[in-house]
């Protein structure tokens, strides 16, 4: 792809963590935001996604660096595991160290298991909290750490899922983690509301990033009135936006990105 030189975002670090497949959200994230002017360090955790049915990348993060450009003066990358209380401070602090700030920060990554009632074990819940809420957290503080109030452009972007539109019963730990992403999202954006920066949560809604098919496929396409599934170019655009000058008169809010998505039709 091409790198922006200049754009809206040109001067702008950017951190966007869950990149690590071309298919995925994170990858159109970091793309937009390329092309916008940023600077952006990505974070990837290849095992989680060796672990799913869908697979990682079949190039490998070395493929997924490559279509962004190639790693240099506007890009760079870190593998980190959430699970690891420490892992999100060196992530925040690697983009620092490459690029010399940080005003961005997308928290994409998402660690995601099937398992309804039955097959919980608080094993996969602690690991699920971790990595989906609490790592969140971790990032967040991390970032208001080494931010630089002086800097234009402090946004922070969280991403939750459907949980609080309708049932989730057979991803439990998933869903339990994201709402409480949903519910930090408000108090996260007031302890750091009088520093200029902004935290607002995406949730994506049905995105066709590779992992469903048969008929959930064609069930989900039915429940969208655009007869569609979202695609991670659109949640990029919504995430370019909150990125920008633009939104800063946004703080504290959830937003539903689902075109229309009829749970009801299912």
């Amino acid at each position: 792809m091409e790198v922006a030189e200049e754009g809206p975002l040109s001067g702008r670090v950017a951190v966007v963590t869950g990149v690590s497949r071309r298919a995925g959200i994170g990858f159109a994230i970091a793309r937009g935001l390329l092309a916008a002017g940023a600077r952006v360090l990505v974070q990837s955790w290849a095992p989680h996604d060796d672990e799913q049915p869908w697979g990682a990348d079949p190039d490998g993060v070395e493929g997924v660096l490559e279509a962004l450009g190639g790693t240099g003066p506007r890009l760079d990358h870190i593998a980190a595991d959430f699970a690891d209380p420490e892992a999100p401070r060196r992530v925040v602090d690697r983009a620092v160290e490459t690029f010399g700030a940080v005003d961005v920060l997308v928290a994409n990554h998402a660690r995601s298991k099937l398992g309804g009632l039955d097959e919980v074990t608080a094993e996969e819940l602690d690991l699920s909290w971790a990595v989906n809420a609490r790592a969140d957290v971790l990032l967040v503080q991390a970032y208001a750490a080494v931010r630089d109030d002086a800097r234009p452009g402090g946004r922070i972007v969280l991403f939750t899922s459907g949980q609080h539109l309708g049932p989730m019963s057979g991803e439990l730990p998933y869903a339990i983690s994201k709402g409480a992403v949903h519910q930090m999202t408000l108090s996260l954006s007031d302890a750091l509301a009088d520093r200029g920066i902004t935290v607002n949560a995406v949730n994506p809604g049905p995105v066709d990033t590779g992992w469903a098919g048969g008929e959930v496929a064609e069930s989900v396409r039915r429940a969208l009135p655009a007869g569609r599934w979202g695609t991670p170019d659109d949640v990029a655009r919504l995430v370019r936006w909150l990125a920008s000058d633009d939104s800063a008169w946004i703080t504290g809010q959830v937003i539903n990105s689902e075109g229309g998505f009829r749970r009801s039709a299912m």
